[in-house]
């Protein structure tokens, strides 16, 4: 009996110790886990990296918790930079709306005019790349993460890793790697690899669903459990003329009759824009032009 419950106990010790071991290897993680990675990245064949790592201590008080003094700009829907001082050192910092359905779309640009001055200010921007120089710049990845807006509501598209300059006097690339992002490509360039400036139009026409409607570009239909794209889901209720099941419920509330009238126009062009056959969609420039028409018709 005696052995058994020295067992017992050698047993509950070791367990004991274990977890021990874990929480001290974890504080030490916590402690000395930034400046091991710091020590590690100093120097890298003799380049220096400055990669650092902060606590979320560090960063709440570097952004006086996040105040509205430290924003810089909004980054698509769900991601918000402010700006912080830490060790007499500015740094931007990236914040993820995590608990938030639509992140910006929630605040005050949920509503119509504000969400139609930033679709303008996009198109105009593809249209500058398309137009402005003797050689065509594609964007080949326009989608919301790639807008950020400043406090003004202004957009400024980014993201240009992935752009691509067609020949001088060409409108059309040779076959080129599909790159960009999901639901966003060009069905024509998935298929054929070549890029026209209709590459940006599709993508665009895409984005500015989204953007009027709060949806993902793919997501699941609560009404049927049902995977869908926002083109099929959009150009389904338009047909059927169900336009108010369309528009994010955000909007609705503080929505005028002219509004609505912008709407209906706005998801026209957007789906001319998503036509597979690139024939069949306007340029950037007309699309820009057609937006501009629409903001001050209604």
């Amino acid at each position: 009996m005696e052995s058994v419950v020295n067992k017992l106990e050698q047993k509950m010790r070791s367990g004991w110790s274990k977890k021990d071991k874990d929480l001290q290897e974890e504080r030490w993680f916590l402690e000395n886990g930034s400046i091991l990675l710091e020590k590690l990245t100093a120097d890298c064949n003799g380049k220096s990296v400055p990669l650092r790592t902060f606590s979320s201590d560090q960063i709440l008080k570097a952004t006086n918790n996040f105040d509205s003094s430290c924003f810089i700009a909004f980054e698509g829907l769900h991601t918000w930079w402010y700006r912080g001082i830490i060790e007499n050192r500015t740094y931007m910092i990236k914040r993820y709306l995590v608990d938030k359905e639509h992140g910006v779309l929630n605040q005050r640009g949920g509503v119509m005019s504000v969400r139609l001055k930033i679709g303008k200010e996009i198109a105009n921007a593809l249209a500058h790349l398309h137009k402005a120089f003797p050689k065509i710049t594609i964007h080949r990845d326009v989608k919301p993460t790639h807008v950020f807006l400043d406090k003004n509501w202004s957009a400024k598209l980014t993201g240009f890793s992935l752009s691509i300059t067609l020949p001088e006097g060409k409108t059309k690339s040779a076959t080129v790697p599909v790159v960009g992002t999901s639901g966003y490509i060009d069905p024509l360039y998935r298929l054929k690899g070549s890029i026209t400036e209709y590459t940006d139009v599709y993508s665009f026409g895409v984005f500015l669903l989204v953007l009027l409607s709060g949806r993902p570009v793919f997501f699941t239909d609560c009404s049927n459990g049902k995977r869908e794209g926002v083109i099929g889901y959009v150009k389904d209720l338009y047909q059927k003329d169900k336009l108010d099941e369309v528009i994010d419920t955000t909007m609705e509330k503080d929505m005028t009759s002219g509004q609505g009238f912008q709407v209906e126009a706005c998801v026209a062009l957007a789906l001319r824009c998503c036509e597979k056959i690139d024939e069949y969609r306007p340029k950037m420039s007309e699309v820009a032009k057609e937006l501009k028409r629409i903001q001050t018709s209604f």
